[in-house]
């Protein structure tokens, strides 16, 4: 017998449309606690509306939460975990998810683009979908995923590519992991392995910076001023910053606030190619941090977990820079 314990945390997929005025929003009432859905005899729901969040509230406190719950249910006996979440965070929490629990059990996100009554809902069936996902033998091992519009994706490379379209979810540069068919799951990838860590706290102030060209100094005073514990920049293309903001960078580092260097850009990883002021190869040897694979936002969930942790820069930095 299959246990998939499913957790509600709202979003769209819990939204209903005023055909009045075409606003989406919450109605109190989740419309999937009362849905029909077709699964093999052998699996036993643990239905739970666990929050009831639009996306843009999630926080990693609230990921913290979900995480002990899903925890606590390995202990009570669960063989795997469905999470129907706001698709405008979905991939932080998914990642949240894969760098704290790891693969001990199938862990699956899902989510809509169209809320429960507008013509042509997603919901129902990426909610269905992703229980086929987590109850399938093919999911044990390959950590959380998240799966929508028929694919099976990574929490560790997926991002949200399109502000309204069903098939938003992308994996930039590998693709999907799996397929997902009438009869069928399969799993065209195998994922590299990374390291977990189980922390119990999220405390840290960790601000995005994302570089554009004429990107000075201006910026850095506010961080500067602030009492951050980290600092993750969109850098440009392989790794490359303006030279202008070189004299704050070192005063960041002077400080021993660790700095994480990803891309700006869609597909690709960041390296230290140029050794020009501000280019990559001088910005490593100046100790900043180049974190290959994620996005920013991951990035920064990444360097919070590790700080969190109670890692040393050694291990920090190496947890980091990991291909994961």
């Amino acid at each position: 017998m299959k246990k998939i314990l499913v957790l509600h945390t709202g979003g769209t997929i819990a939204m209903s449309e005023d055909h009045q005025t075409g606003a989406v929003t919450t109605t109190g009432l989740n419309p999937l606690l009362h849905q029909q859905l077709q699964f093999d005899e052998d699996t036993q729901l643990i239905i739970e509306d666990f929050l009831q969040l639009p996306s843009p509230y999630m926080t990693p406190s609230y990921m913290l939460l979900i995480k002990e719950r899903i925890l606590t249910g390995i202990d009570e006996g669960i063989t795997g975990v469905v999470i129907t979440h706001g698709t405008d965070t979905l991939e932080e929490t998914a990642y949240f998810l894969d760098v704290t629990i790891g693969d001990r059990i199938p862990i699956v996100l899902t989510g809509a683009m169209r809320s429960s009554n507008e013509i042509g809902a997603d919901g129902l069936y990426n909610y269905q979908t992703a229980i086929r996902v987590a109850s399938c033998d093919e999911s044990i091992g390959k950590g959380t995923l998240v799966v929508m519009n028929d694919e099976i994706h990574t929490a560790r490379y997926v991002t949200k590519t399109h502000t309204t379209n069903v098939a938003t979810f992308r994996t930039p540069t590998f693709g999907p992991i799996g397929l997902v068919t009438k009869q069928h799951i399969t799993f065209y990838q195998q994922l590299i392995e990374h390291h977990c860590l189980n922390i119990e706290s999220v405390n840290g102030t960790i601000p995005i910076i994302k570089a554009y060209a004429g990107l000075g100094d201006s910026l850095f005073p506010m961080i500067l001023g602030s009492n951050i514990d980290g600092l993750v920049i969109e850098a440009l293309g392989a790794g490359n910053l303006p030279p202008e903001t070189l004299p704050a960078l070192d005063h960041l580092l002077e400080k021993n606030i660790p700095v994480v260097l990803v891309s700006r850009c869609f597909n690709g990883v960041v390296e230290g190619v140029y050794d020009y002021d501000g280019g990559g190869r001088q910005l490593e040897k100046k100790g900043v941090i180049f974190c290959n694979g994620l996005n920013s936002q991951k990035a920064r969930l990444k360097l919070l977990v590790g700080l969190n942790a109670g890692l040393d820069d050694k291990q920090l930095y190496d947890f980091l820079v990991e291909h994961v």
